[in-house]
């Protein structure tokens, strides 16, 4: 089983038992003590208040006494703890966004209960060829599928597309530059113009939707999300078979 590294542990204890953005030392160990009961685990700092030198000493040892596994959702929940002050800093969210990018895939959620799973099969097989792109549409779709309904999603599903479109026309075109070679494309692959004007009206929309939130850093709305995964899905899916069949 893949080990969560120390360094990372520590990283975490950091952002998590930070004085002003992290959780109370109470609330630290009143969260530990139900981790331990339920998955019957001894902790060194079950008690409050404690004796250790600070808050994220106590967090760092007492998550050291869990298996990976357990780490991996300890962090995360811990990530998402009401008690955290308000607004939830970024250093805690960028956490979260680390933990499941780097372990997602061995200790997260493999699949989605709302994504239309046919299509997103179908999409990673069509993009095997194209490994750079896929690797940012498998992050896009493991951090959805752990609830990260946040702007780091919608910049992996961008980059993604824009980085299948630079591997299909062979240049190093940003995305919002790529639609006008979208609409030769699509005709010379036998796309009716009616077809190639939708597919092109639609990409850029989409590209605009996606740059608006990458560069504002807003919240966006999970079933707003779910249509635009799903949406540039089937962009990268048929771009990737007309590329064959041209």
């Amino acid at each position: 089983m893949q080990q969560i590294p120390t360094m990372f542990l520590t990283h975490a204890a950091d952002v998590l038992g930070d004085t002003d953005s992290g959780l109370s030392g109470s609330n630290i160990v009143k969260a530990f003590c139900g981790y331990a009961f339920d998955l019957n685990v001894n902790i060194p700092y079950a008690v409050y208040p404690f004796d250790a030198p600070n808050k994220r000493t106590t967090l760092l040892e007492n998550l050291r006494r869990f298996d990976p596994k357990d780490q991996y959702r300890i962090i995360k929940e811990l990530c998402e703890h009401p008690k955290l002050p308000q607004p939830v800093a970024d250093s805690v969210n960028n956490l979260k966004i680390q933990l499941i990018a780097r372990y997602g895939k061995e200790f997260g959620f493999i699949s989605s209960e709302t994504l239309n799973e046919t299509l997103v099969q179908e999409t990673t097989h069509w993009l095997s060829d194209h490994r750079d792109s896929l690797s940012l549409y498998e992050s896009a779709l493991m951090k959805f599928n752990n609830n990260v309904f946040e702007r780091n999603l919608l910049d992996d599903l961008r980059l993604s597309l824009e980085l299948l479109l630079k591997s299909i026309f062979q240049n190093g075109k940003a995305l919002e530059n790529q639609i006008p070679q979208l609409g030769i494309f699509i005709s010379t692959n036998g796309g009716s113009k009616e077809f190639s004007n939708m597919f092109r009206v639609l990409v850029d929309y989409c590209s605009k939707y996606q740059n608006s939130f990458v560069k504002h850093n807003d919240a966006v709305v999970e079933e707003e999300v779910e249509f635009i995964f799903e949406m540039t899905s089937s962009f990268m899916k048929h771009l990737v078979k007309m590329s064959i069949k041209g």
